[in-house]
């Protein structure tokens, strides 16, 4: 195995268990329904089911069409792009991380749909005014770093591109 699949085998991996992990020991050792402060008011822990995609949605569709487009779906774009970056040799480090990312956290969610039916939630960050997430776990922080990546690999890529038609 080279040091790339490695990469990408160790990321994804890494992702999975650092959410399922968190996703126990919040299951275990907070209250359902909870909320403690940690840094304040600032940053919250909670202990909450999403039988829903982000923010819930979804959480009211027939079973059958939850099946399809929380579970079914998602495995099938997760899938393509992991054979996307193993066959794709020219992705830079970045891209290769934010795919890594996102595919540990796809996977990490899917994973509890399945098993449980439903994801647990237990982080929320509320800096006042605008800037206010919903509740959500360590997968969605993979996911969201993943797409990060990708965009910093893309504002890269632009620039030498631009660079070289220069």
């Amino acid at each position: 195995m080279n040091s790339r699949t490695l990469l990408i085998s160790f990321l994804i991996l890494f992702n999975i268990v650092l959410d399922q992990v968190s996703k126990i020991w919040v299951r275990t050792e907070v209250a359902f329904e909870s909320r403690t402060e940690l840094l304040g008011k600032y940053l919250s822990l909670h202990n909450v089911e999403n039988d829903g995609a982000f923010l819930g949605l979804g959480g009211d569709f027939s079973p059958a069409l939850k099946i399809i487009l929380l579970n079914i779906l998602p495995i099938v774009v997760l899938g393509l792009v992991l054979v996307h970056i193993f066959r794709n040799k020219s992705l830079d480090h970045p891209s290769i991380i934010g795919f890594s990312c996102i595919i540990g956290g796809g996977i990490a969610n899917i994973y509890d749909r399945i098993r449980y039916g439903s994801v647990t939630d237990f982080l929320h960050i509320d800096l006042g005014g605008v800037f206010r997430t919903g509740i959500f776990n360590l997968a969605d922080v993979s996911v969201m770093v993943g797409m990060g990546c990708l965009l910093l690999s893309s504002f890269k890529n632009k620039k030498k591109h631009k660079k070289s038609l220069e």
